[in-house]
């Protein structure tokens, strides 16, 4: 079992960056693809950027490309959400994710097997 727990989220004015973390519990957590998910209310959780098992390989969705980058730390358990140039439409509730057996871009909720609490990201004009 991996238990997640993201931190780093709050309110930055647009422009501005923020860096999510997120640290898990467990001994398998290299055995684990990765992903950060966003949701805004009343909408469906989205992938926003996934990494391998071993931090080699990296997805980005189009809306965060070139401004956004996960990477991992397997000794320390970790995978984390550099985000840079926010924009106002990047103001959503961010989860990081675990997947036993997909695809480090895989795009379904249901490829996830475990998931953090969320953490809120605001970006003010």
């Amino acid at each position: 079992q991996v238990q997640l727990v993201e931190s780093g989220g709050g309110l930055v004015q647009a422009g501005g960056s923020l860096r999510l973390s997120c640290a898990a519990s467990g001994r398998t957590f290299s055995s684990y693809a990765m992903g950060w998910f966003r949701q805004a209310p009343g909408k469906e959780r989205t992938l926003v950027a996934g990494i391998s098992r071993s931090g080699g390989s990296t997805y980005n969705s189009d809306s965060v490309k070139g401004r956004f980058t996960i990477s991992r730390d397997n000794a320390k358990n970790t995978v984390y959400l550099q985000m840079n140039s926010l924009k106002p439409e990047d103001t959503e509730v961010y989860y990081c994710a675990a997947a036993a057996n997909a695809y480090y871009g895989s795009t379904s909720v249901a490829a996830y097997d475990h998931w953090g609490q969320g953490t809120q990201v605001n970006v003010s004009l």
